[in-house]
């Protein structure tokens, strides 16, 4: 392409401090370097891991940053040693990175990869290196990633290449709540076919935990959320049965224990608070449920008590939905485009980028189930 090899000045949406509105602002965005591919972001989505880190998280490292991590992508150039893209692939970025060289991407025990962590730094979420400035200032790559920009550059490790014929406007929520759900029901819990299970939190990640429950094969799928408008999309991807918690004078445990004859097989929470953590852990059968967390919080510690375990209950974590991320994310591409995996559901509103604050106080209000950018034409 005629940009290749020169800074490209674009449109992106800066955070520049926390709990304040983002900003249309003109970037920089240099070429990539050894081992990276810049990319033309033409979809992006807006997961809740952004407004944590605008509104909760708030380290005062992290900023002045653009967010943005669910996206998808053409590649406009890349830098020296890239040999597995070439300019006009179709891509998703990854927060979880694969470089499929080191223990843990060698091990079939885990999706983690040690060089992820070396990309990103955790206190903050952001990006040990960035390619971006605006105003002579750094901007901090969020999660090594920036996807509220019309353009970014991501280490190779961290995109995985996608079916060219995938609509980018579409495949873009794979690259995170869709498999971070999906994955955690069936990566991570491993439901199995008869089970009965319970999905804690109705956002996109908990609605792709429902769809994986019922891809399982459970028999029962019980959707718990205190917002009674996400019932009937929780019903269309797979649910059983709704529950709201506001609806029942006695704790959501016992609830579903009646319900259930003692407990669930399964449990998801997918919501990042301590307290339901402590719930869906206490709402599984003693002798043999499984409880996964995905929700993400930082600022919070979980209390269990010993004997929440001791008789067989199992207490697990799952990020990225155990998906070993650059393998995963085409299979779920491919999945989607064989008409095995339900994404257009998913997506309630469309919005360009200039209209970001407005898509972020869909979320706040809980009004969306995922809202699209379009960024850029493909």
């Amino acid at each position: 392409m005629s940009t290749a090899g020169k800074v490209i000045k674009c449109k992106a949406a800066v955070a520049w401090e926390p709990n304040k509105p983002l900003v249309i602002e003109e970037i920089e965005v240099a070429p990539p370097e050894a081992n990276e591919v810049r990319i033309k972001i033409v979809a992006t989505g807006l997961c809740h891991s952004d407004l944590y880190h605008l509104y909760e998280g708030m380290h005062k490292d992290g900023f002045p940053t653009i967010l943005g991590h669910e996206a998808a992508g053409i590649v406009e150039s890349i830098g020296p040693g890239v040999t597995e893209f070439q300019p006009g692939d179709k891509v998703i970025p990854i927060f979880l990175s694969q470089c499929k060289e080191c223990c843990f991407c060698k091990s079939p025990k885990t999706n983690q990869c040690i060089v992820a962590w070396k990309r990103v730094i955790m206190e903050s979420l952001v990006g040990a290196e960035s390619r971006i400035t605006c105003k002579g200032k750094k901007i901090f790559q969020f999660v090594g990633t920036s996807t509220f920009s019309e353009y970014t550059v991501i280490d190779q490790i961290a995109v995985a290449k996608i079916d060219p014929a995938a609509p980018l406007d579409k495949v873009c929520l794979i690259g995170c709540g869709i498999c971070t759900g999906y994955g955690a029901a069936v990566n991570t819990a491993k439901v199995d076919s008869g089970s009965t299970c319970a999905v804690f939190g109705l956002g996109a990640v908990g609605l792709a935990a429902v769809m994986g429950c019922k891809a399982a094969g459970a028999k029962r799928i019980i959707a718990v959320d205190i917002n009674p408008e996400k019932a009937d999309k929780a019903k269309v991807l797979g649910a059983t049965n709704y529950v709201n918690p506001k609806d029942h004078n006695k704790p959501i445990h016992e609830v579903l224990a009646e319900m259930t004859n003692g407990g669930v097989d399964f449990s998801v929470e997918c919501v990042g608070r301590v307290d339901v953590m402590r719930s869906a852990l206490e709402s599984c059968l003693p002798a043999w449920g499984v409880c996964v967390i995905v929700g993400w919080t930082q600022v919070s510690e979980v209390a269990i008590q010993p004997t929440d375990l001791i008789a067989g209950r199992t207490l697990k974590g799952s990020l990225f939905g155990g998906f070993k991320s650059k393998d995963g994310v085409p299979q779920m591409v491919k999945a989607y485009m064989d008409k095995k995996l339900q994404v257009d559901e998913f997506i309630t509103h469309n919005m360009t980028l200039d209209q970001i604050n407005d898509a972020i106080e869909l979320m706040k209000l809980g009004k969306c189930i995922r809202t699209v950018m379009n960024v850029s034409p493909q």
